[in-house]
């Protein structure tokens, strides 16, 4: 059973999509415990409510960026998780504790990668008048939002659309994808190679796409 760590620093919206799926039996993987740069972070209070590991690092008890990721990660190291997923963690990593976990961390990330690396996509989009938006599921690397990607999911943008009612109808998008992807992991169907991202040992061509039914897809139409 793969363990898993999360980084979250809200909500934590996307960690209760993992910990539903796992109770559900659709994801086998072991949550080991949540991490937060936030005290206040809701993630905190879902992780406690499903009885998992839920801890808080202050940045400011810390003397710099790095000394605080590396605390940070010597703390989830403890735990030994084999994936560290990033749901909606608002902090960014030091290159040299991202650097030995290239592989083993994804994040899911409020745009169309490569498009919108950063924040407050959705305000970007629609200042583009860009007519899809979208979330992306990638892997981990030093470079922000910048990790190769394995699954996207897309949707229309619609007459009307503010920030905050694209934010709201891309959220259960976001769910499914980050699920289903966690879940080629677990099930060691995906991995980052030097060339990319390779499903069950072949390479992709295009990022996987998040399928009606829940599932992803090639760019051939294959369910993954």
């Amino acid at each position: 059973m793969l363990r898993v760590a999360v980084l979250a620093s809200g909500r934590g919206s996307n960690l209760q999509a993992l910990i539903d799926a796992r109770d559900a039996g659709a994801l086998p993987v072991e949550l080991v415990g949540v991490w937060s740069d936030r005290p206040r972070a809701s993630a905190l209070d879902r992780a406690r409510a499903a009885g998992l590991r839920a801890e808080c690092l202050l940045p400011r008890d810390h003397t710099d960026r790095l000394a605080f990721d590396r605390a940070l990660f010597e703390r989830i190291a403890t735990v030994q998780p084999g994936l560290i997923v990033c749901a909606g963690y608002l902090r960014i990593l030091s290159a040299a504790v991202v650097e030995p976990w290239i592989g083993r961390m994804l994040n899911i990330h409020p745009s169309l990668l490569p498009a919108y690396p950063g924040l407050h996509t959705h305000e970007r989009v629609l200042r583009a008048g860009d007519r899809s938006h979208g979330a992306s599921v990638h892997f981990v690397t030093p470079e922000l939002d910048g990790g190769p990607v394995i699954a996207r999911v897309r949707m229309a943008v619609e007459d009307g659309d503010t920030p905050e009612r694209l934010a709201a109808r891309l959220l259960p998008l976001e769910h499914q994808l980050l699920v289903a992807s966690v879940g080629l992991y677990a099930r060691r169907r995906i991995e980052a190679t030097a060339f990319g991202v390779a499903l069950d040992g072949q390479l992709l061509s295009a990022p996987l796409e998040l399928h009606r039914n829940g599932r992803l897809e090639t760019d051939t139409g294959a369910l993954a």
